[in-house]
């Protein structure tokens, strides 16, 4: 991993980046979920640009991580502001071909963005643990986050990644999704626009979002649709079952067939 800072909106974003640069191949895009950071990917961009021989790039938003800091509060619309700001964050490290990698957070993004049209070179989406609407289950989730924050050793544990930005990460993201106003918050509008084939990974066990989250998307969106339910997983499948999320990612993004390793009892609850 090669840690590096670049420039947009403004802002110090601080990046790393593993395998071939953009010239070479096209890149897998990650992006990081709502208490996340480069640092906590770990070693996974790595293996998946070794597996598909892609150049992998991960940043943390602003706020997050070693980039500069987020004014709070956050609006609501926040992922859609981050979704705008995506191109220029592209354009920073001469990114044009690229698969998004989006986590909960992140594939909220990576959503807003494909179902806006803005980049011809997209050429698919992953998306771990999507949200695509609000869901009681998930709020209550992020209410018990709210109360290990106050109560519990969590903030010390978030500090090793996110340091200065520890009370920005946390706060802008746990007040944005408990505000009375998200529950409204929706973005099944966008899913009929995306054409671009995506995979969808979601863990059982989820305690952020149900499977009305991956029928949504299963069902709106417009492209080629593949579903890897995992029993035993909650909301990180990467970090779950990192050997076969890898290799079906892996699958999806060399083009290959993933049947024998998508849960099939998982797609008969689909059809």
């Amino acid at each position: 991993m090669n840690e590096r800072y670049l420039e947009a909106g403004g802002h110090r974003l601080e990046y790393a980046w593993w395998g071939p640069p953009p010239e070479q191949a096209p890149t897998l895009v990650f992006l990081h979920e709502g208490l996340g950071s480069v640092a906590q990917w770990r070693d996974f961009p790595r293996q998946l640009s070794e597996a598909t021989g892609f150049g992998a790039f991960a940043y943390s938003r602003l706020g997050y991580g070693r980039s500069d800091p987020v004014e709070l509060p956050r609006p609501l619309r926040y992922m859609h502001e981050e979704a705008v700001l995506l191109p220029e964050v592209l354009s920073a490290v001469g990114i044009k071909e690229f698969v998004l990698v989006g986590h909960s957070d992140g594939a909220s993004i990576a959503i807003i963005y494909a179902g806006s049209g803005r980049e011809p070179g997209l050429k698919g989406l992953i998306l771990e643990a999507p949200h695509v609407f609000a869901e009681q289950v998930g709020l209550e989730s992020i209410e018990k986050a709210r109360q290990a924050f106050l109560t519990t050793d969590f903030p010390q544990k978030l500090a090793k990644y996110h340091g200065e930005n520890l009370q920005g990460a946390f706060w802008g993201w746990n007040r944005a999704w408990l505000d009375p106003g998200f529950r409204s918050w929706n973005l099944e509008s966008y899913l009929p626009q995306i054409q671009v084939p995506t995979l969808i990974i979601q863990g059982e066990d989820d305690q952020f979002g149900t499977m009305k989250q991956v029928e949504a998307v299963r069902s709106q969106v417009r492209g080629p649709v593949e579903v890897l339910l995992l029993p035993q997983c909650g909301h990180s499948p990467h970090r779950d079952h990192p050997k076969e999320v890898l290799e079906v990612m892996r699958a999806f993004v060399k083009g290959n067939q993933v049947e024998g390793l998508v849960s099939r009892r998982g797609l008969q609850q689909l059809e």
